[in-house]
């Protein structure tokens, strides 16, 4: 890949199978960071929009039992060897 000016800025094209693999377009957001470890390689992601995430949590939509009710209290509560 090839480092451009633009503007103040210094921009990268990023390869089509790239584009092709995250299913980008023009206009969505990206989050690129640094890879742990040597810090000179990039980790490109598309963050999953809302709708997304929501459609992924619908998959585990019934397998609770329908008088299930989550506990704050029970799920905070400090078991003995907390302590120690």
């Amino acid at each position: 890949m090839l480092v451009s000016k633009w503007g103040n800025s210094l921009a990268i094209r990023l390869p089509k199978e790239i584009v092709d693999r995250l299913a980008l377009k023009e206009g969505d957001d990206i989050k690129v960071t640094m890879q742990a470890g040597d810090g000179t390689s990039m980790v490109v992601e598309k963050p999953r929009k809302k709708h997304e995430l929501l459609e992924g949590l619908r998959k585990y939509r019934g397998l609770l039992p329908a008088d299930y009710k989550f506990d704050r209290e029970e799920a905070n509560a400090r078991g003995k060897w907390d302590d120690e």
